[in-house]
């Protein structure tokens, strides 16, 4: 069928089919054009540059956690573009993405038969510091890590002397986070460890201010705290509890000695002393008696280093919302920190509003995930329904101006084969056809063809058709007017 064809046979439509058609057109477009606009994703790359499989799935795991709606890509993650600037400052203030370490399979994968030993050996050494650093990665308090392993040397020549092996760590803390002793002796061991020939003595650990941290082993006080928060958080829930814990050093060393004698048995020493004086005899004397009976002597003899605690202090703060009981608290708290009263080291225990209007906040503005999901599958289910709904209230009228669109394709071919037949002819092909069908056949023939046809109808038939051949040619759209008369 052809669009003169399609056009002609839509004029051929009464008004109020015409009007209907159009509107019935206009609703599908703007419902298919709603559709297309509801389900296409607006949603942007959230990096400018690839990210590597660690980089993604560190992004993926934390944008989870926030509960942001997000689309994962091969490499990148794609967002809501009115939250991208926010979402890179969150991540870049939480160290999301740490910086991507080329660990021994990416880094050997490219070895080849001819790459010189000397190569070899520093891709070695590369891939091995690559992998230390992401294993500290995961030890609690530590952000991010970076390890540099300079390799033993023994010397070309007989006058160099022998290097060992020695290594140096680089570790980025958490917010608020202390390394204590133990987890520093810890990481020392571990990247000795990974290191042939590598003593632990031999490993510098420093912060990002370029402080060497040393593994004190009177440097206690993370150890108490932590010890102490994880004893309180098993026993009353996580987050109900607050643990602080200061630890002051001696600071000077300290040489005492402690001497003390015991008897064997009863006194260790009496003494007595006699004086008399007799008058008449003018007679005078005086004794004097001692008598030792033994002792034991005890010398105790203590060196007391700078780094010893000398005082302890303990600060444990509780949600007031909970209701604990205080006594208890402070009684594990004395007895997990190892608290001595004659040192003069303080426990204090109180019960304190938690300010987690903030937290709770965000738990209530941040959507469920049912909600998320449904609001996914909402507008394709709202272009489903209307296009059910169109289809059910327009498939009437869309079915009858099909028809009609077939009957005036149908009279317009049936037009042109009859052009150059006798008048009567035409007359006879069209005896029984409705006036609207006669209408548009006639409405192709020449104009001496049709005013021949015509006279042959009886006046009454003649008039239906005529009328039917002044709406031939009327707009896809009617007017108010004929709209109007069409309903009166």
């Amino acid at each position: 069928m052809r669009a003169q064809d399609l056009l002609a046979g839509v004029r051929a439509l009464s008004p109020r089919l015409r009007f209907a058609a159009a509107g019935a057109l206009v609703a599908l477009a703007a419902l298919a054009a709603f559709g297309v606009g509801a389900t296409r994703d607006l949603r942007v790359a959230l990096y400018a540059t690839p990210l590597h499989p660690d980089q993604l799935a560190e992004v993926e795991q934390r944008l989870a956690a926030w509960n942001v709606p997000y689309a994962s890509t091969a490499d990148n993650v794609r967002v809501d573009p009115g939250k991208r600037g926010a979402l890179l400052l969150r991540l870049a203030l939480a160290g999301v993405p740490h910086p991507h370490l080329a660990g021994s399979d990416e880094t050997l994968a490219h070895v080849g038969a001819l790459t010189p030993q000397t190569v070899l050996e520093a891709q070695t050494r590369d891939a091995l510091a690559a992998d230390l650093a992401l294993g500290l990665r995961g030890v609690d308090g530590v952000a991010d890590a970076r390890v540099v392993i300079a390799p033993a040397s023994g010397g070309v020549y007989a006058d160099e002397p022998h290097r060992d092996a020695s290594a140096s760590v680089r570790v980025t803390l958490a917010p608020g986070a202390h390394l204590g002793a133990r987890t520093i002796a810890g990481i020392k061991a571990f990247v000795a460890g990974g290191v042939p020939g590598l003593d632990a003595e031999r490993v510098t650990v420093l912060d990002d201010r370029g402080i060497a941290l040393a593994a004190d082993p009177g440097d206690d006080a993370a150890d108490v705290q932590g010890s102490l928060q994880s004893a309180l958080d098993a026993a009353f829930g996580a987050g109900s509890t607050i643990v602080r814990v200061h630890r002051e050093a001696l600071g000077e060393r300290r040489d005492v000695r402690d001497v003390r004698r015991s008897a064997i048995g009863g006194t260790i020493a009496r003494s007595s002393s006699d004086e008399r004086y007799a008058s008449p005899a003018k007679k005078y004397s005086k004794s004097n008696v001692s008598d030792d009976r033994g002792s034991e002597t005890r010398d105790d003899h203590r060196v007391v280093d700078a780094s010893a605690t000398a005082h302890l202090s303990v600060a444990v703060f509780v949600d007031a919302a909970r209701g604990l009981d205080l006594v208890k608290i402070r009684e594990l708290a004395s007895a997990t920190a190892g608290v001595r009263r004659e040192r003069g080291d303080d426990v204090q225990v109180a019960a304190v509003a938690f300010g987690d209007g903030a937290v709770r906040a965000a738990r209530g503005a941040a959507a469920p995930g049912w909600a998320l999901a449904f609001a996914g599958v909402v507008p394709q289910a709202v272009t489903a329904a209307a296009l059910i709904g169109i289809a059910a209230f327009a498939a009437r009228p869309l079915a009858t101006a099909a028809v009609h669109i077939a009957e005036a394709a149908a009279a317009r071919r049936t037009a042109r084969e009859v052009a150059g037949i006798a008048p009567a002819r035409i007359r006879g092909a069209l005896a029984g056809e409705p006036p609207h069908v006669a209408a548009a056949i006639i409405a192709g023939l020449p104009t001496a063809t049709a005013a021949a046809v015509l006279e042959l109808y009886v006046p009454d038939e003649r008039a239906a058709i005529v009328r039917r051949l002044d709406r031939a040619n009327g707009s896809l759209v009617p007017s108010p007017e004929d709209l109007v008369r069409a309903r009166g």
